[in-house]
């Protein structure tokens, strides 16, 4: 199972969490048309077409028109991504108001990303405040069609592999779990079976694509799991009871924006911009970088930042990256640890081919990769190659406080970087290089034996007393979380770089 494991997470590493939903959202576009085709949907083709026409078309030139009025680099997935969106959200209809009303959704959906935005970071999910705004005038409204039983058989793994992607799982349970309850329970006190509302509550109502494409995006999330977990459950709430204020009522889209704006004050507020200062070659395979940013960054050690890095002709991996924060929090300057050996993506390309003075912008910080608050608590963190990263926030700023392990994995001594800060940072280093090399004079040579829950326990006797971090590698850490629990950890954290 963990080689199965390492291998999904690896092929789902080679796209970015946009790229994967564009493809997912596009799947599902050409099954509504073969659907409809087979008579299960009875919208008619042309409509259909029609209507993904009008979504495309309207949401990518008023996002590039937009993008040109205010002087960025328009993101191109984005804007398809919330075309096809507002694709499942409005009716396919050739009247002339329908068709204004989506016109006026993916105008507004544009615009969102712009106006509705606080120091270059959008506050609202585009599609949902197109949609709503749209609502309020009258034109159209939004029916989420794609809440349609016939639609399960894609949709569902479509939002598994997407909530899987982005490690959201847990926060579409504690959704679906709080919208689900409240509405099958709704319906079984209308008389019917509790089968019967279970039935509607999760093929009839759009709880599945809602939560898989729209909550789960992460420019609108907090930062940390505890208040994600939280927001699902107030939004869950939102989205199931029924309430009419007149011109305002119970909606999904509403239900979402108000998640949206409570994930606003809950994180960094407003786009983090940062001007390049220069960068070191560290290793062979790894480069480091450094920015200052324009304002204080918000950040915990251990946590990670979320790169814009606008670029033509960007593969499949997509212009935005993220990247484990060295740097401590409060640093004048924040640093980054990046793997650059080749085949390079060409987000890193533009990395690597930044000039000091340039300007790049952060879209999100986050992650909860975060050592105990009890600074007497021990730890043993495990890092495989880069996923040395974290861990130099986070003994930067502990300082000697904590009484740490650190177990460095790497090919061999010219692989390991940061040595003047592992050994300023007072931890204890074991370091394992695979092809035999001796370590720094610091560090406790661990020699070339795989690192199994045997090897560990003898590395480090008093495992079961110490909270455990891995970084690396999705199979890296696969392998290492299993053998720290074989070992006799209690509790053990993982970060994996999963396209990194």
């Amino acid at each position: 199972m963990i080689a199965v494991k390492s291998r999904v997470d690896t092929w789902l590493g080679r796209f970015t969490m946009y790229r994967l939903i564009l493809w997912v959202l596009g799947v599902l576009v050409v099954y509504s048309m073969v659907l409809n085709i087979l008579g299960w949907l009875t919208f008619g083709l042309p409509e259909m077409l029609v209507h993904l026409l009008l979504c495309l078309g309207v949401t990518y030139g008023s996002n590039r028109l937009l993008a040109a009025v205010f002087g960025v680099k328009p993101h191109t997935e984005s804007s398809l991504i919330t075309a096809l969106l507002l694709y499942f959200l409005f009716w396919p209809a050739f009247g002339l108001t329908d068709m204004a009303g989506v016109a006026l959704a993916c105008v507004l959906a544009s615009a969102s990303k712009y106006a509705l935005a606080f120091r270059g970071r959008h506050i609202f999910n585009p599609a949902a405040a197109g949609a709503f705004i749209t609502g309020l005038t009258g034109l159209n409204i939004a029916t989420w069609w794609a809440a349609t039983p016939a639609m399960l058989w894609l949709l569902v793994p479509g939002v598994l592999l997407v909530l899987y992607r982005t490690r959201k799982l847990l926060m579409a349970t504690v959704f679906l779990t709080v919208a689900t309850g409240i509405i099958t329970l709704e319906l079984v006190g209308r008389s019917m079976t509790f089968g019967q509302a279970l039935w509607q509550a999760l093929a009839q109502r759009p709880l599945l694509f809602f939560v898989g494409f729209m909550l789960s995006e992460p420019l609108t999330l907090p930062p940390r799991r505890w208040q994600q977990l939280a927001l699902a459950g107030v939004v869950g709430l939102v989205f199931a009871v029924p309430y009419n204020f007149g011109f305002v009522a119970n909606s999904p889209e509403l239900a979402l924006l108000l998640g949206n704006l409570i994930a606003f004050f809950l994180g960094q507020r407003g786009g983090v911009e940062l001007t390049f200062k220069g960068s070191r070659v560290l290793t062979p395979g790894s480069t480091e970088f450094r920015f200052e940013p324009v304002r204080p960054v918000r950040f915990a050690a251990g946590q990670f930042m979320e790169l814009n890095l606008p670029h033509s002709r960007s593969d499949g991996r997509g212009r935005r990256r993220v990247f484990s924060i060295t740097s401590a929090p409060g640093a004048p300057e924040v640093t980054f640890g990046v793997g650059t050996a080749g085949p390079l993506s060409t987000a890193k390309k533009a990395l690597l081919a930044l000039q000091p003075g340039d300007n790049v912008s952060a879209t999100a910080v986050g992650g909860d990769f975060l050592l105990p608050h009890d600074a007497g608590k021990p730890v043993l963190l495990i890092a495989a190659g880069i996923g040395i990263t974290p861990f130099l926030s986070q003994l930067a700023a502990d300082g000697t406080a904590r009484d740490t392990v650190v177990l460095y994995l790497a090919k061999g001594r010219d692989d390991m970087a940061w040595e003047e800060q592992l050994e300023a940072s007072g931890a204890s280093v074991i370091a394992r290089l695979a092809d035999g090399s001796t370590p720094p004079g610091f560090m406790r040579d661990a020699g070339t034996s795989r690192i199994d829950a045997a090897r560990l326990k003898e590395l480090v006797p008093d495992i079961a007393d110490r909270e455990v971090f891995v970084s690396g590698s999705p199979a890296s850490v696969d392998s290492l979380r299993s053998a720290a629990r074989g070992a006799g950890a209690r509790r053990v954290h993982v970060d994996s770089f999963a396209g990194y």
